[in-house]
């Protein structure tokens, strides 16, 4: 029985003459670049993240083609007349910005050919992303998976350690990544063609046309295909918006695949957190007929922030498929480079192979967010008894698994052929150095404790902001004694007539950089400096004064170290003392008198509030000193909004005091490029945060 259906579980099933899968960066960039060099119509390619700075070949051989990523793109379009490059990139979310490139829009689009086209694109649901990861020639050649464009990603299947080509742009060095892609042409490589002019109709409002039949083939030359005359499944995630319903056929598919399956199943991943996967995983593990299940993930996830989220979450569920593991069936390793047994590769496939009947290789993590919030795309073939394909299939697992092992792919067929079990094989080579090792995922007691049963980042279906909030939060707070409710509303509302004085009161002239500046500048010399300044904070808070605008004005005056430490101490100082006042206002006197977006947002606070507190501080779904009153009339325990300031309010401070010099410049020396970075800087966070503020304030969710 098929387990691929168009309509079901994909969008279409496409012919593709040739198809190959193309393991490990090295392999895939270089398939790009030999590709993208011989185009002739368009290059279209979408994206987690592009980085211009992306080094192709990290080597120093000389090439025909500079090796950066930006500029091999504006080098192939510049030579080719008619050819126009198209690149959408995820909107990224202010979380991710040290991660990123900087100033993209100006690095991509301004500075480069006027045939190179970029844009960000921001079609998504508050909290997704745009997780696809697409590259279409001249709708001849697509590469779809899970490696994107951009640095930290290039690496051979050696995972040598050290490797000194293995570094980013600033000369950083990173630990082993593998991941996989999969090569198709013809009609598959065409309707990749129509997935991303759609995207990018949506996104910019505008048309691109399908190309002509040309003359020529981009497909690389040395690129060998691992298989001919084959049907590609296409399957997707596309969040609700809009009015236009939700597609899931990539979770779909998983869970299809997963029922099918009768000997093996074998899955690498990045993450492990789904719930619906997670449970038709556990329901397959207690049956008797129990197939095989390798699953093959990071040791730990990227990160502090990643591995005290998803990597609480993955534990959770690894648990959870151990205890359902009636008859031993499960395997869960992850890969460890030679000469680093305590390291590991950096896991970022998305691969499932079921039997030796179906492959499917993606960009669709196995988390909640990839079933329904992020645009995902994932390609498989199925071998409808077709031996051949079969035995590619047997042929791709055996290379993943060799690489992992250290052993040749032979070896891993041959043990496989003679035991009949994919676990056995395993476990019969695994061995010193280059290997795999069981991986138990645990934690500590007071990491699992901390984290909410859902956490904020791994959302299964698009939410409103504060909706955010109320899948981490209750309403379990108690009501202690407060003062009357007169005292309490004149209180509360004095802090309203404050908050909306900056806005319709000539007060508003006050809120501007360079008069709030000008003060700080003026005590900067004075031997009470710090105190004033700090005292300047809770004053602010007082009359519900952008905090903002203090942060800029304080790191302008006093330098990025200095401004950074006054700005977090002072800001902590105005959040206690207006986070008092709640808590002496109660909520009762909040009730009365503010109103639906305090009120709602109080209703979502609890006492176990450090992952929201950090939340709201990251999210700017309330002023400043809103969210503290609302915190303290809430009955928020004090421990998680203290820790909950600090750890939302640290990145947005530094980020400031790292781009104060820059921002500075240009109002201080005004001119194109110094108002063309104002413009990126202040247009990116103030369009943001006022589309946030104003869904939150009519109550509506986002399209």
């Amino acid at each position: 029985m098929a387990i691929l259906i168009e309509g079901r579980n994909c969008w279409r099933i496409a012919s593709a003459g040739r198809v190959a899968f193309l393991v490990d960066g090295a392999d895939y960039f270089a398939a790009f670049a030999a590709s993208a060099s011989q185009a002739r119509h368009s290059i279209l390619a979408a994206g987690w993240d592009m980085d211009s700075r992306t080094r192709l070949f990290p080597d120093d051989r000389p090439r025909d083609l500079p090796v950066e990523l930006g500029s091999f793109l504006e080098a192939v379009v510049s030579r080719r007349r008619g050819l126009h490059a198209y690149l959408l990139n995820w909107d990224f979310n202010m979380i991710f910005a040290f991660q990123r490139e900087a100033f993209p829009i100006i690095k991509w689009d301004l500075i480069t050919h006027r045939r190179l086209h970029f844009h960000l694109d921001e079609n998504h649901p508050v909290l997704g992303s745009h997780h696809q990861k697409i590259v279409a020639i001249d709708d001849a050649i697509a590469f779809v998976g899970g490696l994107d464009l951009t640095e930290s990603r290039w690496d051979t299947q050696e995972h040598r350690v050290p490797d000194p080509r293995r570094v980013t742009a600033g000369g950083e060095s990173y630990p082993p990544f593998h991941d996989v892609m999969m090569a198709v042409d013809g009609d598959a490589a065409a309707a990749m063609g129509d997935l991303f002019r759609e995207r990018w109709r949506r996104a910019t409002e505008k048309r691109l046309r399908r190309p002509v039949r040309l003359e020529g083939d981009p497909w690389p030359p040395d690129l060998a295909p691992n298989l001919e005359n084959a049907r590609v499944g296409i399957a997707r995630t596309v969040p609700a918006r809009g009015g236009e319903p939700e597609v899931r056929e990539v979770e779909t598919l998983f869970l299809d695949s997963i029922t099918a399956a009768r000997r093996f199943l074998y899955i690498e991943n990045q993450y492990m957190t789904s719930h619906s996967i997670g449970t038709a995983i556990a329901a397959r593990l207690q049956e008797k007929g129990c197939p095989e299940i390798v699953i093959v993930l990071p040791r730990v996830c990227s990160g502090i922030f990643e591995e005290t989220t998803m990597g609480v979450l993955r534990s959770r569920l690894l648990r959870r498929l151990r205890a359902a593991d009636r008859y031993g069936k499960l395997g869960v390793y992850c890969p460890v480079p030679d000469g680093d047994p305590d390291g590991s590769v950096n896991v970022h496939a998305k691969v499932m192979i079921v039997d030796d009947t179906l492959v499917r290789v993606g960009s669709a993590n196995l988390t909640n967010r990839s079933m329904g919030l992020d645009t995902e795309c994932d390609l498989a073939l199925e071998s409808g008894g077709d031996a051949k394909i079969e035995s590619a299939i047997v042929a791709f697992r055996s290379k993943l698994l060799g690489e992992h092992l250290g052993v040749n792919p032979g070896k891993v067929a041959e043990v496989l052929a003679a035991r009949g079990s994919l676990l056995g094989t395993i476990e019969a080579l695994r061995g010193p150095g280059r290997t795999l090792v069981p991986l138990t995922g645990d934690i500590p007691e007071w990491q699992d404790r901390l984290l909410p049963d859902t956490a904020l980042i791994d959302f299964e279906n698009p939410v409103a902001p504060e909706e955010v909030l109320r899948e981490i939060l209750s309403d379990d707070v108690r009501e202690p004694g407060k003062p009357g409710l007169l005292k309490g509303a004149a209180v509360l509302l004095t802090l309203l007539a404050f908050g909306a004085a900056w806005v319709w009161t000539p007060l508003r002239n006050w809120i501007d950089l360079d008069a709030v500046t000008r003060i700080a500048v003026s005590i900067n010399e004075m031997p009470a400096a710090p105190l004033l300044v700090i005292g300047a904070y809770v004053v602010g808070g007082l009359v519900v004064f952008p905090v903002s605008l203090l942060i800029l004005a304080t790191i302008f005056a006093f330098g990025p170290v200095t401004g950074f430490a006054y700005s977090l101490l002072g800001s902590f100082l105005s959040g206690v003392v207006t986070f008092g006042i709640g808590k002496a206002l109660g909520r009762r006197t909040v009730r009365l008198i503010a109103g639906r977006r305090l009120l709602r947002l109080g209703r979502l606070l609890r006492r176990r509030g450090l992952i929201a507190m950090s939340a709201v501080r990251l999210v700017p779904v309330a002023p400043f000193s809103v969210v503290n009153v609302a915190a303290g009339a809430f009955n928020v325990r004090f421990l998680d909004f203290a820790l909950g300031t600090l750890i939302g309010m640290a990145p947005g401070i530094f980020a400031i005091a790292i781009l104060g010099e820059r921002l500075e410049h240009a109002i201080r020396s005004p001119g194109v490029g110094s108002f063309a970075v104002l413009a990126v800087l202040v247009a990116l966070i103030v369009l943001a945060s006022g589309w946030i503020r104003r869904r939150l304030g009519r109550g509506e969710k986002p399209p």
